[in-house]
């Protein structure tokens, strides 16, 4: 958690100009007791309505439009993902044109400029990965299969990594689980480490991390100087640490 702002020594030194603290402290407003206009409120019906949209059609796939991927095949209706790119930019422009935004508003707010960060940073790392593992993937396999299979341990550290490389845990999963298994190794302890999938955090390059370094105006969530010692690494490998031990005792409880 860090050190309470009043005792940040970082963090007093930083707010001592006054346009630091301007920036921190300046803007700050509460929504207590303050009337909101309507198109706030109808902008959020908007977008819940969209969430459960979203919902439905990926909890019943049968009422998702389907298409034939080619001609003369069988009707396959469309990725869960599509659907809710197309649901949440259609949410979007409807809150654009029922609601009063302006449009010249939306690219000066923190959240848009911070969103656009996350963006181009995910993309960066998502062709990087996928242009150096997919290239490498039979040499990778085979040099991680040996590794599991010699050092059971190495499971984990292994799904960790890879989850980093391919910025995802489905796709980590599918890697490593299978491959594990292929090899020999004990199912159980392949479930114990399934929190190891969890790599993300161990480079400050995923969205979500670059989302919050960007909103905190206090400069107190932040990359570090040597890149790994960032605001992240120590509650991610607490974590993923004891789940994996948690795990780890669960799964032989039960089986």
């Amino acid at each position: 958690r860090g050190k309470d702002l009043e005792q940040d020594e970082r963090f007093q030194e930083f707010i001592r100009d006054p346009e630091n603290k301007k920036y921190v402290y300046g803007d700050a407003e509460s929504l207590m007791d303050k009337e909101l206009p309507t198109e706030y409120y109808r902008a959020m019906y908007i977008f819940f309505i969209g969430i459960v949209a979203i919902a439905v059609l990926g909890n019943f796939p049968e009422l998702l439009p389907k298409f034939p991927p080619k001609p003369d095949a069988a009707p396959k209706a469309i990725s869960m993902v599509i659907v809710i790119q197309m649901v949440m930019l259609l949410v979007g422009a409807t809150i654009l044109l029922a609601c009063k935004v302006k449009a010249k508003d939306v690219g000066n707010s923190q959240v848009f400029r911070s969103g656009v960060v996350a963006l181009v940073s995910v993309y960066g790392v998502a062709w990087m990965a996928d242009t150096y593992f997919m290239n490498h993937m039979g040499f990778l396999k085979e040099f991680l299969g040996s590794a599991v299979q010699n050092y059971p341990w190495a499971y984990a550290v292994l799904a960790f990594l890879t989850s980093k490389l391919v910025n995802s845990q489905g796709a980590a999963i599918a890697i490593v689980v299978p491959m594990a298994l292929n090899v020999g190794m004990d199912p159980i302890l392949v479930l114990s480490f399934i929190s190891a999938c969890y790599g993300y955090f161990f480079l400050p390059t995923y969205p979500s991390d670059l989302a919050c370094i960007g909103f905190d105006r206090s400069g107190t969530t932040r990359i570090g100087k040597y890149i790994l010692n960032h605001s992240f690494m120590v509650p991610g490998l607490i974590g993923v640490s004891s789940g994996c031990c948690v795990g780890y005792v669960i799964a032989h409880l039960i089986f």
